[in-house]
Order: C-alpha cells, then structure tokens, then sequence
C-alpha cells in the first residue's frame, strides 16, 4: 500500500542549506541590498543558482521551481542535494530543454531555503533572520531574478518557463522583464493562476496555522535547537495538506480506496493506506525543507495578483508580449483549468490552451515528462 514513514534518522531542526555545507551543484550570486515592494531594504541579498549548457547570447532558458523545489533541476542526490534533479525527464542533455542546445538558468527562490537569502539566513547581527524576516510579494522574488539575470550578462531569455509557483513567478517576469530591459521571446506557465483565488488562499492559510500551531515553532526562532525539536510536526502537517491538493481524488480512489495500511487496523487506532501516504510526504519533506521558508513562500504567493496597479488582470495579460505556451492538468484541483484557460485567451500571442490528462491531478507537470516533452520541446523548437 503506502510507504511507512521513515524514521531511521532524527529529523533537522531545519531541513535548509547552510553556508559551511557542502555547494553541490549551485553557484551563488551577491546582489547586494534589494528594496523590497513594502519598502523594507533586505540587505547583502545571494542568490543560489545553478546552469547547465553553455551560453552563446541567443539560447538562454529560465526554468521556475514550484513552491518546494529549488535549484537542483537535474542531476544526481549525493553531497549537497538530498534528492535528485525535480525535473529530470524535462531538463538535460537531449531532453525537451536540451542542455546540448540551451543555457539553462535554475535560480533558488528569494526567501527559499537552498542557498538563496531566506529566513535560515544570517542576518546583518550574525544570527538568522527567523522571525525578522521580511515579508516577500512575487514581485520582489522576480526583482531579485532581474539583478541576476543582468550580472549573468542574460539580455534576452529564450524561454521562461515554471509550473505551480513557477508559473506566478514567470507571469509576473513576462512583464517586469521588458520593464527592466530584458527580453522575454517565449513564456509557458503551467498549471498556475494569474491571480491567486479564495480557494488557494484558504488552502494556504491552514497550512500556515499548521505551522505556527508547532509549539516547536517558537515564533520562527528555532534553528538554535536541537534535532527533534524544531516545528517539524507542524511543517509535516502542512505538507499533506498541501500534497493533498496536488493529486486528485480520482487517483486517491484507485490506489488507497478504503483500504488499511498493511499490518495496520484502523478500527485498533492504526491508519489508512492514504493516511500513511501522507505521513510520509510529510515527513520527507521536513528533512529537505525549512518551516519559515513554507511560511514566506506561500505568504509571497498570496499576494500575486498579476493585475494590480496594472488595470485589472485582464489588462496585465494584454501587455504581455512574448509568445505563450499555456498549459494545465485536466484533473487539477489546486490551479484548476479554468485559470489557465483565461491565462491563454488573456495573453495576445497565446497559443490554444493545451491539456494534460492525467489521473494524477497538479503533479501531473511532474509525472506527464510524456504527454509535456513534446510541447514544451515543440514550442522552444518554433521560437
């Protein structure tokens, strides 16, 4: 049935990259300080990236993670990376975006927990930023790409491409890029919203009392504790809330059913076969991940809103001008269909919306490499 949660090690206090661990992959960029949309000035700013291929001024690619992910797009775990590439059947060489073609640009979200300056960060006093940590909109995130973006010596992107948060995050880059004198040619969002809606907002406002419940939380300051000790409970509770939303109930109802766990009586106060499916996303994303990072990055993510100050949703999509290749998962119950629908009909150089069909709800982005290669791969080819 489902994986048994695996405690064979004690859990992190925080699942964060830290500065003195090994770089793996990534390569850092000092932006210096970025004045955020509130005002708030976040100093001494690095971005943690990583790049595949080779650039020869014309082939760039900005690839977006989701809200979880980071930099590592491709590639082996081992030291550095605790998992392998997210991306792997999508990014590489001979790949839908072929490193053998294409300069690949993977840059780790502001206030993410993999290298880039977040609230597991030292702050100017020495100590990470925990609770001080500035509250971060979408829009800060993309300026912060932006400053990257222009140290790299990148002009004009090829592609800009992101599914989930990926996908707010190269909406909002569509228009802040020319903005900012940086070329956008193709753009693709996938399985995302150009406005986050009241039900995502609800989805993400119990994820975040999930974690600020944990009496392990402290507030945000708790990277000073022990192992076993930090608000993992609450970080692993928010992650099958949220992992819950990423697949559909079509597939739930076809792999677990109404099913006990094996070895397991529910009736004796043992679990269900998607109650232990849960457990263990949950906990395998509190060893990889950072509780205060799943706080600012889903609180960036309720403020998009690709229409304000631009006229409404329906006039921020007009001004787009890269030609767009808009794609949802037909069994998605996160970003529904209907959002990228007006996504694809909003943007002029739209292609028609096209489809995943797939029985695995949001994460199809991930799991569909069959059905999302060749569009993906067909629309860079035409750019």
């Amino acid at each position: 049935m489902a994986n048994p949660v695996n405690n064979s090690s004690p859990i992190p206090v925080s699942g964060a990259w830290f500065p003195g661990d090994h770089p793996g992959c990534r390569k850092f960029a000092d932006i210096g300080d970025l004045t955020l949309e509130s005002g708030v000035v976040l100093p001494d700013v690095v971005i943690a990236y990583e790049t595949y291929g080779v650039f020869n001024g014309a082939n760039a690619v900005l690839v977006q993670h989701a809200m979880t992910g980071d930099s590592h797009v491709h590639g082996s775990a081992g030291e550095g990376h605790r998992t392998q590439g997210w991306w792997e059947d999508m990014v590489g060489p001979g790949m839908p975006i072929d490193t053998d073609r294409y300069f690949v640009v993977v840059p780790n979200a502001l206030g993410g927990c993999q290298g880039t300056t977040g609230p597991s960060s030292s702050a100017p006093d020495g100590r990470p930023w925990g609770r001080r940590f500035p509250r971060l909109t979408t829009r800060d995130q993309v300026a912060a790409e932006v400053a990257l973006t222009k140290q790299l010596g990148i002009d004009s992107w090829r592609l800009v491409i992101g599914p989930s948060m990926g996908g707010i995050r190269a909406l909002e880059w569509a228009i802040i890029g020319p903005e900012q004198g940086i070329e956008v040619v193709g753009l693709a969002p996938l399985a995302t919203t150009a406005v986050t809606s009241a039900d995502q907002i609800a989805w993400i406002h119990a994820q975040l009392g999930a974690i600020r419940i944990d009496a392990g939380w402290h507030g945000g300051d708790y990277y000073h504790l022990p192992d076993g000790q930090g608000p993992h409970r609450g970080l692993g509770l928010a992650r099958q809330i949220a992992h819950t939303t990423y697949r559909s109930e079509r597939e739930f109802a076809e792999r677990f059913g109404h099913n006990s766990q094996d070895g397991e009586d529910p009736l004796a106060g043992g679990r269900y076969a998607v109650q232990s499916y849960l457990d263990y996303h949950g906990d395998k994303l509190v060893r990889r991940f950072d509780a205060n990072s799943y706080l600012v990055l889903n609180e960036a993510v309720l403020t998009h809103d690709l229409g304000r100050g631009r006229g409404g949703v329906k006039a921020a999509l007009a001004q787009i001008t890269a030609r767009a290749l808009v794609v949802t998962v037909d069994t998605d119950r996160l970003y529904l269909p209907s959002q990228s629908t007006r996504i694809a009909a909003g943007i002029p150089n739209a292609e028609p919306l096209k489809y995943i069909y797939s029985p695995y709800g949001h994460d199809g982005f991930l799991i569909e490499a069959d059905q999302l290669g060749p569009l993906v791969g067909g629309f860079l080819d035409s750019l």
